[in-house]
């Protein structure tokens, strides 16, 4: 299994490719932007995309969406819930200050517990809101699963929830009751900064620590 990950963009979002080195299948997560360092990355590995997918509509995540399934074909999905972060595009571009990008027809919307196959292996869809009302995690089915947080957890800290659609509740029970249920050794790719693991996030993270 090929899982490469890389900042892209000004707010050095993690994009993530998973790819299957028998079938040449792949999936990229956040094509946030620098859609040809993405490319490249896929001819490098000799990969096809079968699907695009986002972890949640903020713009640092799905800048390069539209370019990509233009490149590639391949179909783009998200959760229902932050179709309306996508729509406004150009409203989140002003707001930062940046170029506002291409938009795509969207050609699924993923749903709570599906799966979507590369190769053998599987990315199962774990709604996480909180961050914002659609936002997902991916988890990677191996022996021991990779956890893609996106921006619901990470090393350290969880996602922002003063942005449209945010709550802070809901995002502590997203991680709570979704993602703090897998094992301690579960490596976790956040959508922001270092990788970490839920173990680390479970003892040390000052948002989930109990006190004492």
């Amino acid at each position: 299994m090929i899982l490469e990950h890389f900042p892209v963009g000004s707010l050095q979002c993690n994009c993530v490719i998973i790819g299957d080195e028998q079938t040449k299948s792949a999936i990229v997560v956040d094509p946030g932007d620098e859609v040809g360092q993405i490319i490249d990355t896929l001819k490098r590995h000799e990969l096809k995309v079968k699907a695009i997918v986002a972890t949640h509509a903020h713009i640092d995540h799905v800048g390069a969406l539209a370019a990509l399934k233009e490149f590639t074909g391949a179909p783009a999905m998200m959760h229902e819930g932050d179709v309306p972060l996508y729509e406004h595009l150009a409203q989140q571009a002003a707001w930062l200050g940046v170029p506002t990008p291409s938009t795509t027809t969207l050609d699924r919307l993923l749903k709570e517990g599906e799966r979507l196959d590369v190769g053998g292996r599987s990315l199962q869809v774990v709604h996480t809101p909180g961050h914002s009302p659609g936002s997902v995690s991916f988890v990677l089915d191996e022996v021991i699963p990779t956890v893609l947080s996106g921006d619901t957890l990470f090393a350290g800290s969880i996602g922002r929830t003063d942005l449209w659609g945010g709550s802070f509740p809901e995002i502590i029970e997203s991680i709570r009751r979704k993602l703090l249920t897998f094992p301690d050794e579960v490596v976790v790719v956040p959508g922001h900064g270092p990788l970490t693991t839920i173990g680390a996030e479970r003892a040390t993270n000052p948002f989930l620590v109990e006190p004492v």
